[in-house]
């Protein structure tokens, strides 16, 4: 893993680089959760880089969050206000794009990281495609105008940070402008189904196996499709 560091206006912000052993074919930005990079997180980093792919963990704060109240309280901050959020999450899309060169470019994200590629791809980024996985649907600035990269979305049906009622949201809002997306939905799994562990090294008791796996693999067989 190699740092490289980043400015969104004064504010200081570090990417976490993590390369495939050949040459990549494609570059990943990788949105973290609102705790900013997690063992969690960093182990699907890996396992992009593994797979083939230029890996690179974007970074939302410049610090830390101290503790779940800090964490809500810095997102709070970023998030009140669209235009800012999205210029936070372009700037490290444009360090990303820097490292790529010609590669093709994908954005995943994992909570708040989901959430943060589908606001890119509201805001007219030119990404190839973006994967959510669990992230928050909802928005301040729906899209208006067509959405260039292909969207996956894979969601647990019991989460209650997304009810349904958002879901039909977000369908009837990527309808309106004609995006091409698929939405997974797996019952009876909760928020945050991608990590097995808490930040303390606990079990997560929301994590779960199967859906683990099966939205992995449902990101894996679209980055196959759209790069061949």
């Amino acid at each position: 893993m190699e740092k490289v560091a980043y400015q969104d206006g004064d504010t200081d912000l570090t990417a976490l680089v993590v390369r495939p052993s050949e040459s990549p074919r494609a570059a990943v930005a990788v949105f973290p959760t609102i705790f900013n990079p997690t063992p969690g997180v960093m182990a699907k980093a890996n396992a992009l880089a593994a797979a083939g792919y230029l890996a690179v963990v974007c970074d939302f704060y410049g610090t830390a969050p101290s503790d779940m109240a800090d964490a809500f309280a810095k997102a709070g901050e970023l998030r009140v206000d669209t235009a800012v959020y999205r210029a936070r999450l372009r700037a490290g899309l444009t360090t990303v794009a820097g490292l790529a060169g010609d590669l093709p470019l994908l954005a995943i994200g994992f909570c708040m990281g989901g959430q943060a590629v589908l606001e890119l791809a509201r805001g007219g980024a030119d990404l190839a495609a973006v994967a959510s996985f669990h992230g928050l649907l909802d928005t301040a600035q729906p899209a208006s105008q067509p959405i260039t990269p292909r969207i996956l979305v894979c969601h647990g049906d019991a989460d209650t940070l997304v009810p349904r009622t958002q879901v039909l949201a977000f369908w009837e809002e990527m309808d309106a402008v004609g995006a091409d997306w698929h939405f997974h939905s797996y019952s009876g799994v909760a928020h945050g189904f991608t990590n097995p562990t808490m930040l303390d090294g606990a079990a997560n008791p929301a994590y779960n196996a199967s859906a683990d796996r099966q939205s992995w693999a449902a990101m894996h067989s679209l980055f196959d499709e759209i790069l061949g």
